[in-house]
């Protein structure tokens, strides 16, 4: 079955890029009609949707987070990847990358990222 598993910092300067990747195995990125996304969930707060890469190439992204981020894959390894920029400690979250489309979403375990100084 697919799974998925994020990789990543799980520490990262406030100002700076945080960087990172979803892993996919048993299913490949480019297969119709999924789509590959990053969620996150901030400590004591609910899930926030950032933005989804579709099986064609195609990104969606969340309006209040559309200027910081960017969602992109490597499809010889069957990855995807996140960027935001200029991180602020209220960047702070569990990040988790997810696979949405025709059947129930499937997600990864989730990465705990810190932004700190």
């Amino acid at each position: 079955q697919v799974q998925l598993q994020e990789s990543g910092p799980d520490l990262v300067k406030p100002s700076q890029t945080l960087s990172l990747t979803c892993t996919v195995s048993g299913g490949s990125i480019t297969t119709s009609y999924y789509y590959w996304s990053w969620i996150r969930q901030p400590p004591g707060k609910g899930l926030e949707w950032m933005g989804a890469l579709a099986y064609e190439g195609s990104n969606y992204y969340s309006p209040s987070l559309k200027s910081r981020t960017s969602i992109s894959r490597d499809t010889s390894k069957n990855q995807f990847s996140l960027q935001l920029s200029s991180v602020t400690p209220e960047d702070t979250a569990v990040y988790y990358c997810a696979r949405e489309g025709p059947v129930a979403p499937i997600g990864g375990q989730g990465t705990q990222v810190t932004v700190s100084s």
